[in-house]
Order: C-alpha cells, then sequence, then structure tokens
C-alpha cells in the first residue's frame, strides 16, 4: 500500500514538473507531411511504426495554400517534418518558426536531384519517388534506430513497387501513337512525369500559381494545339476549370480535369500515390489514342 502511494505521488510530481515518462522507441514516430502526396511514401517506409498527418488538405494546392494556426500546434509536435521543397512550400519556413520545435527533423525531399527552375513536381517521376523513399528510410532509422532493419525492408519493398508502375505505366504509354503524345496542361505538375514516360508538354495554361494568362498567352496555346494536333487540355480537380475550358472552345479540342498529382484524391481509386499514377496514366491514354 506504502509503495503504491509513493509510486503515486512519484507520478504526479514528474507530471506537475512537465517530465514525460517515455521509451525513445516506443510508440509511432509522429511525422507530418506539407500535402497528401508525400503521405503514401511515409507509410510506405514506417508501415505501423508511424503516425503521419499533412498539413495541406487533401484536395488543396500546396502552391497557394494559406497556412492555419492549428498547424503551427501540428509542426511543434511532430518528430519528422517531410517536404518536398524546391519552392512548392513557400508558406512554411514561417511556420516552422513560429513552431518552436529544436528536436524537430526536416526531410526536404527535392535536395540533390535536378530540379527544373519553376517546376518542383519531381515526385510524379517514380524514379524520383524512389529517391524520396530513401530519405525518409533514412530519417526514420535516425529518430528509431532499434527498428532499422523494418525501415529497410520497407523502403526495398516500395522501391520494388515503384519499379513495377514505372514499367506498366511505360507500357500502357508506348500504345499511343508517338505524333499523339502531346499535352497542354493546365499547371505544370506533369514535366517530370512526361519527360520520363515520352510525352511533349506543348503547352502550360498557368505559368506561376495564380497568375492567369492574357489573351495573347491563349492564343498562343490555341496555335500549339492545332500545330502538335493536341487531343485535349489536362487539368485537376482543384483548379477552377473556366480557364481550360476556354482553351478547349478556342481549339475545338476536349478538356480533362481530373488529374490528380499536388494531392491525393478522396476516392479509392486515387486514394495513395501509385493509386493516383495509375489512374492518372489510365486517364491520359484514353485522351490521346
Amino acid at each position: 500500500m506504502v509503495k503504491a502511494f509513493v509510486g503515486l505521488l512519484l507520478a504526479a510530481i514528474l507530471a506537475g514538473c512537465g517530465v514525460q515518462r517515455s521509451e525513445p522507441n516506443g510508440g509511432q514516430i509522429r511525422v507530418l507531411t506539407t500535402f497528401s502526396t508525400l503521405n503514401s511514401f511515409v507509410q510506405g517506409v514506417g508501415g505501423t511504426r508511424v503516425s503521419v498527418q499533412n498539413l495541406v488538405p487533401v484536395g488543396a494546392s500546396p502552391e497557394e495554400y494559406q497556412p492555419t494556426p492549428q498547424d503551427i500546434a501540428l509542426i511543434s509536435n511532430a518528430q519528422v517534418l517531410v517536404e518536398n521543397g524546391a519552392g512548392i512550400e513557400a508558406w512554411l519556413d514561417r511556420i516552422i518558426a513560429n513552431a518552436k520545435n529544436p528536436n524537430l527533423r526536416i526531410i526536404v525531399c527535392s535536395d540533390g536531384l535536378p530540379v527544373k527552375i519553376g517546376n518542383p513536381h519531381l515526385w510524379m517521376n517514380p524514379e524520383y519517388a524512389k529517391v524520396y523513399v530513401r530519405k525518409i528510410r533514412d530519417a526514420l532509422v535516425f529518430t528509431d534506430s532499434a527498428h532499422r532493419d523494418v525501415y529497410f525492408t520497407n523502403a526495398r519493398m516500395y522501391t520494388q513497387r515503384l519499379d513495377r508502375l514505372a514499367d506498366d505505366i511505360q507500357r500502357e504509354i508506348d500504345t499511343v501513337p508517338v505524333a499523339q503524345r502531346n499535352m497542354i496542361v493546365f499547371h505544370n505538375a506533369w514535366l517530370y512525369y512526361n519527360a520520363r514516360f515520352g510525352i511533349r508538354t506543348v503547352g502550360v495554361i498557368e505559368i506561376n500559381p495564380g497568375q492567369d494568362p492574357n489573351p495573347a498567352q491563349i492564343a498562343h496555346l490555341v496555335d500549339l494545339a492545332h500545330q502538335y494536333h493536341v487531343r485535349a487540355v489536362f487539368s485537376e480537380p482543384e483548379y477552377s476549370p473556366k480557364l481550360a475550358q476556354a482553351l478547349a472552345q478556342s481549339a475545338g479540342i476536349r478538356i480533362v480535369s481530373d488529374l490528380y498529382d499536388d494531392s491525393i484524391g478522396n476516392n479509392p481509386e486515387v486514394r495513395d500515390y501509385i493509386s493516383m499514377l495509375r489512374y492518372d496514366t489510365g486517364v491520359i491514354v484514353k485522351a490521346l489514342q
């Protein structure tokens, strides 16, 4: 009885002093990503060893996101923060500073990769996604070295899935005649994907986030659509379809507005990175054939 009372008293004193009793590697690693597409890489490597959340809601654009006070609280409680970098999260540094989390380990996935100026969408090439996976693996091992083998095994298996994904995508793209592999896109999330799989990015409607094209630029895109016999204008659900519709109507071509890249979707068919790229590829191939 006395020992039990002393134990409870000690626990109360520790709690009152703000001391938390926890094992270094006990429980899940609290991982925060900037946007939902990155979650798949964390889950693929961490499995049940991680708890992952994203700052930018599903269906929203990380390029136009406005952070909230809740984001600061999430960062202050996270152990690992996974960001893409390359300028897509221009809003992030300020809230990291406000969160004042000195123990936060920050992973910038695009560092060291061949970033095209003004285009941060490297994850759309599965080969670059494999680099994201390796960086996340190393961060989780650093945070939880007792489960190093788990993270290495998971990362290797997920990388194999990415290799199969790339092979499957290429087989589908190869069914489209080379002369028809041309896309006009709303915003240029497809540069790395197209370069990897042999599709030409003929034109981009929104060159800079939030900046609408002028009439001369739209007219130029119409000319390009005719010159390259472009079959469709491609966009994403999170963007207003008005500009893409205007271009499609002027060029006499169709509009495809249900591609995913900056965000996964709420539907099961686009619930994670791999299913998202498989879905996108099917939509693109159907539109180009």
